[in-house]
């Protein structure tokens, strides 16, 4: 079998630390996954359909193929144990440019929008207890990614720690909602049978296809789990396991909350509301349930930027530890022991993004797309793995392949050409953002070969 080349760095070079065991790696999936996609996307999904039982079955099959998509990047997690994520997968499969690219779109594009997206959120939410004119709720929105980066550089294990504490918060904030709100209302009439003609008119397919869209952003973060196994104390049993125990807990907690949704205000009512979790819970607690649910958004949505951040900057640091991106990125800090670099960029690059973009809607427009492109790289990835024999007997293996990742990869690219077909000029301007990092690709790589050529004259 052929040999896995596993990059190090010189031994004088401060090292990722060891920490994370399998709860880190749960509730780093959970903490990211659960952001503001199930409290932002359930009315909008409903203007396109008819019913909920519609509804509930498509973010059932969602879940199975987010599920199969999680199965594809354990095998991926454990063959390549090392930071990066899928950086380090695209680079050993395809090459440096494909794993330029990859990294380029996650900075620019597909990891920090997040971090602007849901900052504003969070400010949106604490403008329940508190005015906040616009200057105040763009420096709130500011603070938030500036607090959460500096609990990052100063060490992964604070980031954890508060990791763990939002995903328990949030996931049982979201189980105690679902669940009490059910009983709460068992007594009255239940409107989770109405149905409506859909609002909205893409056409059958379009309509399916836009929902798809919004119910897969809802479940991105899952894949996440593999950039931080560099810093786990033993990635091929930890990536495994917490995607199969996280992906089954975001299936089950988007369920219970879509159910208490519909029936508390049926198919009309959530079309009708603009923060459906609050308009639900004021139904049925009154102010308290209010507040109650706008803290449990405010620590949902800076959680899942605390997820993307412990993740995302490790795929800069492997980059520029490879030579494919800004040198200076190739840093570990010597006392926090993280890519303390690599973090701030993060930061900035969010920031910027926050204050030219401003709006939640413009900032996450077409991240789900690059998203799906990726995905469909990564999926090509194990295929090739595969058929170049790679791994021994203690990396996990996909069951039925080449079943599994043959449905996956050919859901992704239905839900590709579906998007690039019945919304062509907002796909275009998507592939225009990731290309603005080709010529950066060509140019790192033609410095990289020099380089190596110099030290082989030498």
């Amino acid at each position: 079998m052929p040999e896995i080349q596993q990059k190090q760095s010189p031994i004088s070079k401060p090292a990722p630390r060891k920490v994370l065991g399998v709860f880190d790696g749960i509730a780093l999936l959970i903490g990211i996954t659960i952001g503001a996609g199930i409290y932002s996307t359930p009315q909008i999904i409903a203007g396109y359909l008819p019913s909920f039982s519609t509804i509930i079955a498509l973010w059932i099959l969602a879940g199975i193929f987010v599920y199969i998509g999680g199965l594809i990047y354990a095998e991926l997690g454990s063959l390549f144990p090392d930071t990066g994520g899928e950086y380090v997968y695209l680079y050993n499969a395809f090459g440096p440019v494909v794993g330029f690219m990859f990294g380029w779109a996650q900075l620019l594009i597909i990891r920090t929008s997040p971090a602007a997206g849901l900052a504003i959120v969070t400010a949106n939410y604490l403008e329940y207890f508190v005015d906040l004119s616009a200057t105040a709720h763009t420096a709130t929105a500011l603070s938030v990614i500036a607090l959460l980066g500096i609990l990052n550089y100063t060490g992964i294990q604070f980031a954890s720690l508060y990791q763990k504490f939002s995903t328990i918060f949030k996931a049982g904030g979201l189980v105690l909602l679902a669940l009490v709100g059910i009983i709460l209302s068992s007594g009255g009439e239940s409107l989770i049978d109405m149905e409506a003609a859909p609002t909205q008119n893409l056409g059958v397919i379009g309509n399916l296809s836009a929902v798809m869209m919004m119910i897969v952003f809802s479940y991105l973060g899952w894949d996440r789990v593999g950039y931080v196994a560099g810093e786990m104390k033993n990635p091929k049993r930890v990536v495994p396991l917490s995607m199969f125990y996280g992906i089954a807990v975001i299936i089950l907690l988007y369920g219970l909350t879509n159910i208490l949704y519909h029936h508390v205000l049926g198919i009309e009512g959530v079309r009708a509301s603009k923060i459906v979790a609050s308009d639900t819970a004021t139904l049925l607690i009154g102010p308290l349930g209010a507040a109650f649910v706008a803290i449990l958004v405010i620590i949902s949505a800076s959680g899942s930027i605390n997820g993307t951040m412990m993740a995302a900057p490790r795929v800069y640091y492997a980059m520029a530890r490879d030579g494919l991106f800004f040198r200076w990125m190739d840093f570990i800090h010597p006392r926090f022991q993280t890519p303390s670099r690599a973090v701030l960029a993060h930061c900035f690059w969010a920031a910027v993004i926050l204050l030219v973009r401003k709006n939640f809607e413009t900032i996450v427009a077409g991240m789900t797309f690059a998203v799906l492109i990726f995905y469909t790289f990564t999926t090509l990835a194990l295929f090739k793995f595969r058929r170049e024999s790679m791994g021994d007997a203690t990396v996990y293996r996909v069951p039925f392949y080449p079943l599994l990742p043959g449905i996956y990869l050919a859901g992704i690219l239905a839900l590709v050409c579906a998007r690039a077909i019945f919304e062509w000029e907002k796909s275009l301007v998507d592939l225009a953002f990731i290309a603005t990092g080709l010529p950066f690709a060509y140019w790192w790589q033609m410095r990289r070969s020099e380089n190596n050529d110099g030290k082989t004259d030498s």
